[in-house]
């Protein structure tokens, strides 16, 4: 059987950690930023990580040798 190919662009927007999980950059933080507070835009420069239920779903199918 051939090698499964890894989906470039879930690549380039996920990783994963040590423990397996799985890693991603929050969404919000590219342009229009004066209305957004203070807190808000250094909460939102932490990595975030997915939940159990969609990161099995991107090991598996998205990223299958990570």
């Amino acid at each position: 059987m051939s090698k499964m190919k890894t989906k470039k662009s879930a690549s380039k927007r996920f990783s994963l950690t040590g423990t397996g999980k799985v890693k991603y950059k929050k969404m919000n933080l590219r342009h229009i930023l004066t209305k957004r507070s203070p807190k808000r835009k250094r909460q939102l420069r932490a990595s975030g990580i997915l939940d159990e239920a969609d990161a099995r779903k991107v090991r598996k199918q998205m990223l299958p040798y990570g």
